[in-house]
């Protein structure tokens, strides 16, 4: 019993430690024996290319959004601006109506049906070879649209995704860049070694044809477009030159909606795309699927299990009972981090706080996973807006 117990206590801790540090490791000493290379486009070979950007009750924003795709640098006859409402009724198609002489089309559902069916009529509007979705509350530098195309011109490439760089004031979400840099990085040792395994949702593309079904609406495309594609035979890559300005989202407590909203998803789209993970089929891309994808979000699946048995050790084991209080602790240092999120400012807090709504938010992905809940709709994270050139 004592043994089940220290296992069950330590298994989150372990898994976590192989996805978070064994497996970049591993990463990195592979690439190292693997030649990059960079495929280029001149512009006589430029695709055309569908700008997707999907919206719900955008008013505040969507011009800011829209300024923001007429700047981007690529020959403007290839290039078609479609914006995705989801049924908004705050005026933002109106709005968007205002551009229809820049070009600029809106496809407006009927009635909320959320971003992934909106993707999915996409498809028959879309003129575009290649399909860009860029979220509509980041910001994509003119010179990031050429870049993210130029990896299509590798045949073998069907999905590229861009670089994420989280910007804001050193604040109580200044973990959250700490984060996002740390994830890009693994997706470009990932691309070294062939494909990554899922493309990030602020700014991505995916050749039209490889979009040849529609996804069930609760499923998120950004994830399922790199699993698409290996079924396919195509492999995704992480492009660096490919920046997509992220501002951090104002508050903890809205990382922590879209954190448990985005993993439920996720993991949904992983159960249904789950034969990606037979490695005797899919090889090393279904073993970096289980190594990025799975191996992190298993352990928020045995968290409460491991405190339980961390408990029962702690009644008869001074270690046990001191890792018990130092994790109570750092979960009351994380909530005041949270509840009082506008006056904290120290590092350390900082990362407590998203440590913990991060866990908070995996907890309840797996409940909102496992009891098969249906996340169809969104509301967008309300993030600073920001201009870039």
């Amino acid at each position: 019993m004592f043994v089940l117990a220290v296992v069950l206590a330590i298994a989150p801790v372990v898994v976590a430690s192989y996805a978070y540090v064994a497996y970049p490791a591993v990463l990195w000493l592979a690439s190292k024996f693997r030649r990059e290379s960079t495929p280029s486009v001149s512009m006589a070979d430029w695709p055309s290319v569908t700008v997707t950007l999907p919206v719900y009750n955008s008013a505040a924003t969507i011009r800011h959004s829209l300024d923001g795709l007429l700047a981007l640098d690529y020959p403007r006859e290839k290039l078609q601006l479609l914006v995705l409402s989801d049924a908004s009724n705050d005026g933002t198609d109106d709005m968007v109506r205002e551009y229809a002489g820049f070009g600029v089309e809106l496809l407006r559902a009927p009635t909320r049906r959320g971003k992934t069916a909106g993707e999915n009529a996409a498809v028959a509007a879309a003129r575009g070879d290649i399909i860009v979705n860029i979220d509509a509350t980041v910001a994509v530098p003119p010179a990031s649209l050429k870049a993210l195309i130029s990896a299509f011109g590798d045949p073998s490439v069907g999905v590229a995704s861009g670089r994420d760089v989280s910007v804001g004031n050193e604040d109580n979400l200044s973990a959250e860049s700490d984060y996002t840099g740390y994830e890009m990085m693994v997706r470009e040792l990932e691309t070294r070694l062939g494909s990554i395994v899922g493309a990030s949702g602020c700014f991505y593309g995916i050749r039209r044809r490889i979009r040849n079904a529609d996804l069930p609406a609760a499923l998120s495309w950004d994830f399922a477009s790199t699993l698409v594609a290996r079924r396919q035979g195509f492999r995704s890559v992480s492009v660096p030159s490919a920046v997509c300005v992220v501002p951090r989202t104002r508050d903890v407590r809205f990382e922590f909606r879209r954190k448990a909203r985005t993993m439920a998803r996720g993991l949904s789209t992983l159960f249904y795309c789950r034969d990606l993970m037979n490695p005797l089929k899919y090889g090393g891309f279904a073993i970096m699927l289980i190594s990025h994808k799975l191996s992190r979000w298993i352990p928020y699946l045995l968290l409460p299990v491991s405190v339980v048995a961390l408990a029962v050790l702690a009644v008869g084991n001074g270690i046990a009972a001191a890792v018990l209080a130092a994790v109570g602790a750092c979960v009351l240092l994380g909530a005041a981090t949270i509840r009082f999120a506008d006056s904290v400012t120290l590092k350390p807090f900082a990362v407590t706080g998203f440590a913990l709504a991060a866990a908070s938010a995996g907890v309840l992905a797996w409940i909102e996973a496992l009891r098969g809940a249906r996340l169809v709709t969104w509301d967008p994270t309300p993030r600073t807006s920001i201009t870039v050139r």
